[in-house]
């Protein structure tokens, strides 16, 4: 037999690779893609591996740097201050955002209870702090928590409560901060909140209640597992911003007293302020960042998220 039938034989016998489908509209796809990804190349992955990069350096505004290796993170991790403010940031944290998602399921359940009217006139009020500026705010709060004037001071003398000074003593200030926090971040949760109650069929709970089920059953059963990804969202970013929070600290305490409120972000800007070299700094951030990124995927893993069926 002649070698060509041979090779033609062997050709049959052989699995043609399959061939990928080309889609039509994956240029369009890729094209309409591009200018969201060179953004997100230009602003958040090429600052991330710069900031990894200049990290392993001793670098400086006024000298040339020089390769340090794993020297920052070291010191950073050896750093008791540094551990210190993260243990600072989950108290403040746990404190600050159960507050608010408990605070903002209510109000939201009641918002939905009322007439179109008083609806607004409550969405509108619940939502003025969020457009007040953190560091006005941290004002207002400072004046509210002032020892011999303050209104707070006043109100519980009425109930013959001893003057505190809440912002002066190391085992109230962290826990003074955590007030003006919940109300800045109250608005937003609640308007999210009622958004995902609106979304819920009123039909659930109307078979419920001729099942005689009471509130507390509709909404164990119906409202939380139907609201799921929605406090799934509120839970993760609300601990990432909390642990992040930086203004309420800096100007109502400036971190102390005994650096009491020294919380992440403020300890990583006052070495960044006062360090002649930023790879404390750097190295103390990119540690925080992985810090919210492993807290991120355990809530993620804890809560199993998934998507809320006929929701």
């Amino acid at each position: 037999m002649s070698s060509a039938p041979m090779m033609l034989m062997h050709s049959k016998g052989r699995t043609e690779p399959r061939r990928r489908t080309k889609h039509p509209d994956t240029k369009v796809a890729l094209l309409m893609l591009a200018p969201a990804m060179i953004l997100l190349s230009i602003f958040v992955l090429w600052p991330l591996v710069y900031a990894w990069i200049v990290s392993f350096y001793t670098w400086s505004f006024y000298e040339e740097s020089a390769f340090v290796g794993l020297g920052n993170f070291r010191m950073v991790l050896k750093d008791p201050v540094f551990w210190a403010s993260l243990r600072r940031g989950l108290t403040f944290s746990v404190v600050v955002v159960p507050s608010i998602l408990v605070l903002a399921f209510l109000f939201a359940n009641l918002v939905k209870t009322m007439g179109t009217r008083m609806a607004t006139v409550l969405k509108a009020a619940i939502y003025i702090p969020t457009v007040i500026s953190g560091v006005i705010a941290s004002i207002v709060f400072v004046l509210i928590y002032e020892y011999r004037q303050g209104v707070l001071n006043w109100v519980l003398s009425l109930v013959g409560v001893a003057d505190t000074a809440w912002l002066g003593s190391a085992q109230t200030a962290l826990y003074a901060l955590t007030l003006p926090a919940v109300w800045l971040g109250l608005g937003l949760a609640s308007l999210i909140m009622l958004a995902g109650l609106l979304d819920i069929p009123e039909s659930y709970y109307e078979a419920a209640e001729l099942e005689g089920a009471g509130w507390w059953q509709r909404t164990i059963h119906i409202t939380l597992p139907l609201m799921k990804n929605i406090l799934l969202y509120l839970l993760v970013t609300g601990f990432v911003g909390a642990i992040q929070q930086y203004e309420l600290p800096l100007v109502m305490t400036a971190g102390g007293p005994t650096q009491s409120t020294l919380l992440p972000n403020l300890l990583i800007f006052q070495h960044f302020n006062n360090d002649l070299y930023v790879g404390y700094s750097i190295a103390a951030a990119l540690l925080l960042f992985l810090v919210l990124g492993g807290l991120s995927a355990v809530i993620f893993r804890l809560i199993n998220s998934e998507k809320a069926v006929d929701g």
